[in-house]
């Protein structure tokens, strides 16, 4: 058994034993003990599970940390996090077993992991946290760019016009934004205009993601007008107006009910790179 799929069904074992000894789990998953030790390890410094001695215990849902470097994105996770995770679940069921979707790296596209797990995709992302969540939780195929990895902003952007992203097509992209207006989608950081323009132009249909806060945030880019939109999925505290303008603009506008948070989107994470005081990391194409 592969390293990832083992480490998976160990989890999954986990989740429904709660918890486990070693010579239990080499049993269960056919390994030896060293293989074991080294499995539970690889996943306590990734937050997935609480080692303990002789074993390891599930990890409750609620005290999970996801793995979050950057503190932009971090601060960001938090607000309207009810809304943002509301949006994400109803953007995950709009997915479709054996499709190939894109997902863009934003804090509300982030928290659509947590409904993916299930799932049977081919996922194109940008997002180097996304990436690594779903690798490790689920057996989605997962593609990302080559190129740099810019933390703070949680992108990994390739200095070529011809990188990887342009062999291949999505039938649907999930956009997380910074604002939106009559002029269109908008960003704050050029560098995600430069990630982001060309993944929007290898899907059929462009599907927003964006709290109500989105709404009133106004910045000095423009990534793409309300025509290349074909849905906007936001949460019910949105105004009647800032929906009424984006459909008379031809965008199908889906309102969904703030729910609330079943652990705290807490991001502490010992990755290797933390020790890095450079802000860029280079990714092999």
């Amino acid at each position: 058994m592969i390293n990832h799929n083992r480490r998976k069904r160990l989890l999954k074992l986990l989740a429904e034993n709660q918890s486990a000894t070693v010579p239990q789990l080499v049993e269960w998953l056919n390994a030896s003990p060293a293989t074991v030790r080294r499995d539970i390890g690889w996943l306590a410094q990734r937050n997935l599970l609480t080692r303990t001695r002789g074993g390891a215990e599930h990890l409750q849902q609620k005290k999970r940390n996801f793995a979050l470097q950057s503190e932009t994105f971090q601060n960001n996770i938090h607000n309207n996090a009810e809304a943002k995770r509301a949006i994400a679940r109803c953007a995950a069921n709009m997915c479709v077993d054996g499709e190939t979707i894109i997902i863009n790296g934003g804090t509300t596209t982030y928290m659509m992991v947590e409904f993916l797990v299930d799932k049977q995709l081919k996922i194109l992302t940008n997002s180097f946290l996304m990436a690594e969540r779903l690798l490790v939780s689920s057996d989605n195929e997962i593609i990302i760019p080559g190129g740099k990895v810019y933390r703070e902003q949680n992108v990994i952007l390739s200095p070529f016009d011809n990188d990887i992203t342009q062999h291949h097509y999505a039938s649907k992209m999930f956009m997380s934004v910074y604002g939106m207006s009559l002029l269109g989608l908008m960003e704050a950081d050029p560098l995600l205009i430069q990630a982001e323009k060309r993944l929007i132009s290898q899907a059929e249909e462009l599907i927003v993601l964006a709290d109500s806060s989105k709404f009133v945030k106004k910045v000095g880019l423009i990534l793409c007008g309300l025509n290349r939109v074909s849905t906007v999925i936001t949460d019910t505290r949105a105004t009647d107006n800032a929906v009424q303008l984006l459909e008379q603009s031809g965008v199908n506008v889906i309102t969904v009910e703030p729910e609330a948070m079943p652990y705290p989107q807490a991001m502490n994470h010992p990755r290797d790179f933390a020790h890095h005081d450079s802000m860029e990391t280079e990714i092999l194409e």
